[in-house]
């Protein structure tokens, strides 16, 4: 089963003991075939919408910053709670703050 994983940003600056605890984490991950991709997002994107036959391109930042996702990563596990684990254990090395898990359908 594939998740996506992903994270919204902190206000939390990051310190280099962050820097190493995520390198184990992701180099395990890697190691033992879990983590198929990861990284972080530019904050301003753009937004392609539809409305019938007419199509918006807006270039970002938008208002609301702080709910667009920050990072990825794209995991490989047996099972939804395997993935819950591995966000739990995200979560306890970047601190406080919000992710979100979403099982990825097709080949």
């Amino acid at each position: 089963m594939r998740y996506l994983m992903t994270t919204k940003p902190s206000d939390v600056a990051p310190d280099e003991n962050l820097y190493v605890e995520m390198a184990r984490f992701v180099e395990e991950l890697t190691a033992s075939g879990v983590l198929l991709a990861t990284g972080g997002l530019e904050p301003g994107g753009i937004r392609v919408t539809s409305a019938g036959d007419e199509i918006t391109v807006t270039d970002g930042p938008f208002a609301e910053a702080k709910e667009a996702v920050a990072g990825f990563a794209l995991v490989e596990v047996r099972s939804k709670e395997e993935a819950v684990e591995l966000a739990r254990r995200f979560r306890r090395i970047v601190g406080d703050g919000e992710s979100v898990i979403q099982q990825v359908f097709g080949p």
